[in-house]
């Protein structure tokens, strides 16, 4: 469309607008292959803003694009006049403007369109002349290769060649007018793309080699070898590569005089049982070999099989090597073989224990040397645990004190206490004298072949008779220094604290006379004193270093439990690097709960521990799972054992001493009618597993000083699992022991008033009889629960429905006398039968 056309006038009146300054248009672009595009044109005018009573200044317009340079060399034309300028458009020639645009657009399009059509023939000729020239050079080659070689021409002067001329395509005129002389060019080949190449190569009629194919890829990328060698860029070969030729080279030049290796002979380890793979291993051989030999001695094996110890010689001998037998018993660490030299050997402190009856004033006394309260934390006033501190004397010397429990439940932890004491005090009160567990502790002390120390206490006390209880001590073989013994004693009060400081003397003294030694310079061996699960710290033991410096870091085997020194705790609560011989410390990084009494000991590795925690672990599996052999003892042990009610409990506790004094307390008030039975005894809080095995098996869960977390309560409160808590273990097995005598029923007492003598049978009634009776023991009642025998043997068990004596109903009938009974529920009366006459009580079941 012009813009005369733009410019005619309408006869219609345009819609009044608000003049926008921003116009858009859409352009449509063409391009080669078909593609087009969408341009989106936008026209942003310029607001002019004049000063009133000025006229707003003209608009320029844009210059026009410049004309397409002229294919033909042409004269020079004279300079045109300048042209008259355009008018002015009128404000309401907006439209023309986007049309003037879109021409400008399209011209410039038409133009670059015309010059891809024109580089794009030039092109096409170019490729079909190159293709030409190589069929041309090809068949050249061909020929002169079936022609005879011509004769060698005489040799000539080379024509010199004249380069090719190129002619500019317009030249300005010289100063007089004549045309000048066309400027000559030397022709140079342009680079070759390789996209290019390989379009030649498809239309060449010959087919390149692979090489060449190979070097034409590898042409147009640049490498770091091509970059740093300059190389023509082939491609080298791999370090690999190299190696593999060179050691082939040595195979082929070399072979011949390299000798046979010398198989290497071996200490094959063979414990009693072993897997294939793992004897392959020791014997560095292939385990398919072993699997071959054995398969040729009639043994179809694979290789995760395990074979015996006699086997396993055979193949160790057929492949050469040496065996060394070894038994499982090898595996596990003997302590008592472990002998320290006199030389290494230095002065220890003295471990003292602390032993008495319950409320005797143990840890009050010791809560006076160390100048601690440790009786006010305790429930009920008694100690439950056993307890590790160390005290320095007033000459600076350190003493290690084990409180033990008193309680008659605490049997194993004051047999603990006394085996790994040096020195053991026997608290007595001076006002109670001697009880069962002072007794029991002197036993322990002369078992433990230990020295002991007798302290007398509260003997601030009224009533205190320190005599008394040396003149008891006499009864037990325990004769005091008073009177003419070896045994010392001394009295103290622990709530006045006198007496403390002769009590130390005396323990100087005799840790001086046994001159206590050990060797702090090797890998440290301990005695577990208490062990339970903590919920922020996981498996926590307090140990007592027997030898040797438990270091942190140091890897350990306890028991069936193995693990790694994290921390090392002190009595005071105060984390340590190392504790030597007679120190006790908490140890923390264990993998389970070891059983108090267990030995610790320091290994080389972890897995030196982990072999001999597995070991451990095994004997006791078989231990526990072990069957007796019957006989005529256990036979009738069994046959009681099933007639007997059991009473299943899942029990958990705070420490490992006291879960064991809670199992042994348990089972020590079964009866022939009713047992124990532990399903589960475990140390640390109540879990859900511990729930959902209570609540199958319908038993009550005891938590002594525990309590579940919150998941396990909802699944208490779900299951009605019955939950029993406790912080005393005497309160423990009162309820316990009334729980079982209430699933055993009230006692059945039969006491037995009269007999009888059935002299004849009569008719009573329809239906029922009457026995004539003589009454020969006792009186007859009437209500009275009554057995029938004859010739011993009981006939029925009734009840005397009436009794009467000549036709008259009476209560009772006394001996030599004769009566008439109806029996209840039973017609089966003969003559001759005997009527035995009996009360039934009922009480309440006592264990």
């Amino acid at each position: 469309m012009s813009d005369d056309t733009n410019n005619k006038p309408t006869l219609t009146r345009k819609p009044l607008t608000l003049s926008r300054s921003l116009e858009s248009g859409e352009v449509k672009q063409t391009f080669s292959h078909g593609r087009t595009n969408k341009v989106v044109v936008e026209v942003k005018r310029k607001k002019l803003v004049g000063k009133p009573g000025y006229a707003p200044e003209p608009e320029v317009a844009a210059p026009p694009p410049p004309p397409p340079p002229p294919t033909a060399p042409v004269a020079a034309a004279p300079t045109p006049a300048p042209a008259a300028p355009a008018p002015r458009p009128t404000g309401n020639d907006m439209l023309s403007r986007q049309e003037r645009q879109a021409k400008l657009l399209r011209e410039a399009e038409e133009a670059r369109l015309t010059m891809l059509e024109e580089s794009s023939r030039r092109e096409a000729e170019q490729r079909a002349q190159r293709a030409e020239d190589e069929r041309q050079r090809a068949q050249a080659n061909r020929e002169e290769a079936a022609a005879p070689p011509p004769p060698p021409p005489p040799p000539a002067a080379a024509a010199p060649v004249e380069p090719e001329t190129f002619e500019p395509v317009a030249e300005e005129a010289n100063k007089d007018g004549a045309a000048p002389a066309p400027r000559r060019f030397t022709p140079v080949e342009a680079p070759k793309r390789p996209e290019r190449e390989r379009e030649e190569a498809k239309k060449a009629p010959h087919r390149p080699t692979r090489g060449a194919a190979d070097d034409r890829r590898q042409s147009g990328k640049l490498t770091v070898t091509r970059a740093l060698e300059g190389d023509d860029g082939a491609r080298a070969r791999s370090l690999a590569a190299l190696k593999r030729a060179r050691e082939k080279e040595k195979r082929l030049h070399g072979g011949g005089n390299r000798q046979a290796q010398v198989k290497q002979t071996r200490d094959v380890v063979v414990p009693e049982t072993i897997t294939v793979q793992e004897l392959a291993n020791r014997m560095a051989e292939k385990g398919s070999d072993l699997v071959k030999a054995l398969f040729k001695m009639g043994m179809p094996v694979t290789i995760n099989e395990t074979i015996d110890q006699d086997t396993a010689e055979l193949l160790v001998e057929e492949f050469g090597h040496n065996i060394t037998r070894v038994s499982d018993a090898d595996v596990d660490i003997v302590h008592d073989e472990d002998v320290d030299a006199v030389e290494t050997l230095k002065a220890r402190p003295p471990v003292v224990t602390v032993m008495g009856h319950v409320d005797h004033g143990k840890t009050s006394l010791l809560d006076a040397l160390r100048g601690a309260n440790v009786v006010s934390g305790e429930a009920g006033g008694i100690t439950q645990h056993i307890g590790a501190y160390q005290v320095k004397a007033k000459d600076g010397s350190l003493i290690t004190f084990l409180d033990t429990p008193g309680h008659e439940a605490f049997t194993q932890m004051r047999q603990r206490g006394a085996s790994v004491t040096d020195i053991v005090i026997l608290v007595v009160a001076a006002d109670d004298g001697l009880m069962p567990q002072t007794i029991e502790a002197i036993k322990h002390a002369k078992a433990a072949n230990v020295p002991m120390i007798v302290a007398i206490n509260k003997v601030d006390k009224e009533g205190a008779n320190p005599q008394k209880v040396r003149e008891r001590l006499l009864e037990h073989e325990v004769v005091v220094e008073a009177m003419g013994g070896e045994v010392q004693d001394v009295e103290v009060s622990a709530l006045k604290k006198t007496g403390l400081d002769d009590l130390l003397d005396k323990l100087a003294l005799q840790a001086e006379v046994m001159e206590l030694k050990s060797n702090p310079d090797r890998a440290a061996e301990a005695v577990v004193v208490e062990a339970q699960l903590d919920k922020g710290r996981g498996a926590v033991a307090t140990v007592l270093v027997k030898r040797g410096t438990l270091k942190r870091g140091d890897i350990f085997v306890v028991g069936a439990q193995s693990g790694k020194v994290r921390a090392l705790v002190n009595d005071k609560g105060q984390q340590v690097s190392e504790a030597g011989p007679a120190t006790p410390v908490e140890v923390l990084g264990l993998t389970g709960v070891p059983s108090a009494g267990d030995v610790l000991t320091v290994v080389e590795n972890e897995a030196r521990a982990r072999e001999v925690a597995l070991y451990r672990k095994e004997q006791s599996t078989k231990v526990r799972t072990a069957q007796v052999t019957p006989n005529l003892e256990n036979l009738f042990d069994n046959l009681s054992a099933t007639r007997a009610m059991e009473y299943p409990v899942v029990i958990k506790g705070d420490v490992q001493g006291s879960v064991e004094a809670i199992v042994t307390a348990l089972n020590n008030i079964s009866t022939d009618e009713i047992k124990v039975r532990v399903l589960l005894a475990g140390v640390g809080g109540i879990t859900e597993s511990d729930m959902l095995l209570a609540a199958a098996s319908n038993a009550p869960l005891i938590g002594f000083n525990v309590r579940p977390n919150s998941k396990a309560a909802a699944l208490a409160k779900r299951d009605r699992v019955r939950l029993k808590y406790f912080d005393v273990i005497y309160h423990l097995t009162a309820d316990i022991a009334k729980e079982m005598a209430g699933e055993l029923g009230p006692e059945i007492i039969e006491t037995v008033v009269g007999r009888a003598e059935v002299k004849d049978v009569f008719k009573s009634g329809k239906r029922d009889k009457a026995a004539g009776l003589l009454v020969t023991e006792g009186i007859i009642k009437k209500g009275l629960h009554a057995r029938l025998t004859r010739e011993d043997v009981i006939v029925s068990k009734t009840t005397i429905a009436s009794l009467r004596r000549f036709k008259d109903n009476i209560d009772e009938v006394r001996a030599g006398l004769e009566c008439g009974v109806v029996l209840a529920d039973t017609n089966d009366v003969k003559a001759g039968d005997m009527l035995e006459v009996f009360e039934v009580e009922e009480r309440e079941r006592t264990l």
